[in-house]
Parts: C-alpha cells; structure tokens; sequence
C-alpha cells in the first residue's frame, strides 16, 4: 500500500491528510498551528508525524498560502479587456491580485506597482495580430523599472520576443507564454497559470523565509492553484458544473467549474471572455479580520443582519480566535456567514462590465461549502448558508435551486488538486469518495 501525505501550510493552521495512492482511499487527517514565525517546516513535520502513524509515507506534496500567498500585480492594455482577463487568469493561478494597471505604464504608475510589491508581474495586452504598442511600451517600462518580481508575458504573440529581449537585457526574469487573449471573446488562462506556478514554485516560496528546511522542495503550487484543481477534478467526476464557496477567516473565496453548453459552447459570451474554470477573491469578506465588511457588504447589498449579529462581527474582528461557543453565538456565525457567502457569490456571477452577461450558474449541480464555519459548524448552519446561496435571486441570474448541497467536511479538495497531475487516477478516487458523501 503506497501512501501520500498531502498538506496545505494555511496563514494559520497546516492541515494534512493521508492517501492510499492505489485506491484514493483517505486513511487519515492530522492539523497543527502553522509556525511562521520559527519554521513552517516545523509545523510540517509535526502533521507528517501524525500522519506517518498510519503506515509508512512514501511522498508528501504541499501547498501553501502562508506568508501573504502569492501576491500578483496585473500590467495590462485595456482595463475591460487584457487587463481584466489578466486579472481572472491570475485569479485562476491561485494568486492574490495586489495590483491592476491598465494602457501605457507612467512614472507614476511603475511606483504604484512597485509599492504594491508583488510576487509576480502578469504582462498582458492586444490580441494576437492586434495592437502590440501598449505591450511593447509595458515591457520597455518594466525593462528599466526597478521591480524586482519575475514577469510572465501573456499578450500578443507578435511582440513577445521583442519584450523577452528587452527584460533580459536588463537582467529582469522573465517567462514567455501564450496569449491569454487571443482574440476578443477567448480567454487561454492554461499556460499562463502554467507559467504562475511554475514562477511561484521556482523564485517566490523560497523568498519568503518561511524555512531554511527544504520546505521550497516541497512545494507543489499555491493553495487556491490547489483547491481549483481540485474543484476541476470533483467536477468531472460528478460530470456536472460544481459551485465552492469558501468562508475563511480573512477571505471568502468562490470557485466555480463551468461545462459550456448549447449556445454558451460556441458564442464568445463577453470581450475579455469566459473563463469556465475561475476563481474570485472577496478580500473584505471574512469571519474574523473582515468581519465588519460583512456588515458593511450586508448594508449595500440589503441583507439583513441583527442586532446582536453587528456587535457580534466587531467582537471577534478583534478577538481573532475567539471560536462560537454557545448556540447564540453559532447564530451569530450563521447569519455573518450566509452574508459573506451569499455576496461573494453574487460578485462572482455578476456581469464584470457592462453590456456582458452574468456568469451562467443556473446549470450548476452541487454547490459546495468549505471553511473553518462551515467545517466545525452545526448541520443546520451549512444546511442554512448553502441553502441561501442556491436560492438567492438578488445576483441577476437564474439560480441553481436544485443543486445538491455538501460541505467538504474532511477538507480533501486541496489533496485532489496535489494528486491530480502525478496520481490522477487517485484524484479522482479521493474527489469520487467526497461525491458519495454528499447527499443528492
């Protein structure tokens, strides 16, 4: 029996489960504070010890969000076409945008990307055979620019070993991919999430200091690079469209993994495209730091939230790890969750400009919850956050009333996402194990 221990290094708890390689099988699960400010690989290794209590582990893949994540600045033409396909696909690579520019880089703009210090600079801009002088500029810009952060180009092909030249010339690091807009209506995100990772893997986990333990080595991709994969993988098996919402203490994160059907299959929905596999960040939604944007996302988006709700959210924005304790407090979580939920998902489907069409939901099959909330919560609070998701008509499209409802209660889907490239075949066992245990 061949066993892989699969482990996420989160902000603030490194979390771990153990699979047979052979049959998908989860064997066992195992967590432990993250110790960021000694070595993560401490908290590593005290998850791989619980783990290696199951059997012997015959290799461990990581994925890692401590340390801010995978922070990317988005440098691109214009801010409703490349830019904002660039800003989906980076997304989509697991990053947490810090940064969008759009049309010739200024002074001025080469300051404020350089004071939002990223990881990794998406240069986007023109189709393929389209304008190329933004493009050029960008990168000439970014060429004499003191930014110290690898660039992925992702624009048009035509002028891309003209920009390649002029970044290494100057010593800059540089990735050359395919065009994420290759034409007005097709978005490409593959290689240049491609190229993210392979980035991220290669230049920024080592910078970080998070370990001077090999801990880069063992690095697979980012977290939500992870977690994608995984919603990709639990989607084909389920053979339907899969919603994920994500209710973490910071963040609310929403995945959705969409099949195009009848005429979503062939017409080029919007200008900067559709991206069937995304990703969306709500930064200010989130159960403890953010938890007064949650009031505050409540009040513009006319949901309602008690009293007892409101002074609730400003207790434990400060009190960070203050866990719900009582059946009121409990209430409390459910009524800030559902907010948090329930707005992030209309971000997610809304329209991103105007003239284009919301995000087609309507067809999703399971709508899946993950998070701290929805994990150690009450049934009748996952039963009531997801429950409002799939009813919720105040996002402007047709709703997946139907979906069947679950939570990812042993928190595998990262694991999917670590397994599917080298242990496919165990990807899809682990995603068919979490299936079965959703009702519907």
């Amino acid at each position: 029996m061949s066993l892989i221990a699969c482990v996420d290094v989160g902000s603030t708890w490194t979390k771990g489960v153990l699979v047979e390689a052979d049959s998908g099988s989860l064997v066992g699960a195992a967590s432990s504070p993250t110790t960021v400010t000694s070595d993560v690989m401490d908290g590593v290794d005290s998850v791989c010890r619980a783990l290696a209590s199951h059997g012997d582990v015959a290799s461990t893949l990581v994925c890692s969000s401590a340390g801010g994540g995978l922070r990317v600045a988005v440098v691109g033409y214009e801010r409703e076409v490349t830019a904002e396909a660039g800003h989906r696909v980076a997304l989509s690579a697991g990053g947490r945008v810090v940064h969008v520019s759009a049309g010739p880089l200024s002074g001025d703009g080469v300051r404020e990307l350089r004071a939002a210090s990223p990881d990794v600079v998406l240069l986007v801009g023109g189709t393929d055979g389209g304008n190329s002088d933004v493009l050029r500029h960008n990168g000439s810009r970014l060429a004499r620019a003191k930014v110290k952060a690898p660039v992925v180009v992702a624009g048009n092909a035509d002028a891309a070993s003209e920009v390649a030249a002029e970044l290494a010339a100057t010593g800059h690091r540089y990735v050359v991919t395919s065009n994420v807009l290759p034409r007005i209506g097709v978005i490409a995100p593959d290689a240049a999430r491609g190229a993210i990772r392979g980035v991220f893997l290669e230049h920024v986990i080592g910078g970080k200091g998070l370990s001077r333990r090999g801990f880069a080595d063992l690095v697979r991709a980012a977290t939500p690079d992870a977690v994608l994969r995984g919603v990709e993988v639990l989607a084909d098996v389920r053979g339907e469209d899969v919603l994920v919402v994500d209710i973490g203490g910071a963040t609310t994160d929403v995945y959705s993994v969409l099949r195009p059907q009848g005429e979503d299959a062939t017409i080029e929905r919007d200008v900067a495209g559709t991206l069937w596999q995304e990703r969306t960040v709500e930064a200010d939604l989130g159960m403890r730091w953010n938890a007064l944007g949650i009031v505050e996302a409540a009040a513009r988006e006319s949901l309602s939230l008690s009293d007892g709700a409101v002074s609730y959210a400003a207790r434990v924005a400060v009190e960070i790890d203050h866990r719900a304790s009582s059946e009121q407090e409990w209430e409390w979580e459910a009524e800030l969750a559902t907010v948090a939920a329930v707005v992030a998902v209309r971000r997610h489907g809304r329209p991103r400009a105007a003239g284009e069409r919301p995000r087609p939901l309507a067809d999703v099959g399971l709508v899946l919850g993950s998070g701290g909330v929805l994990r150690h919560g009450p049934a009748s609070l996952q039963e009531i956050v997801l429950g409002a998701v799939a009813g919720d008509h105040g996002g402007g499209w047709t709703v997946p009333a139907a979906a069947t409802r679950g939570v990812d209660t042993a928190y595998v889907l990262f694991a999917c996402g670590l397994l599917a490239e080298a242990h496919p075949e165990a990807a899809r066992a682990l995603a068919a194990t979490l299936a079965r245990g959703l009702s519907g």
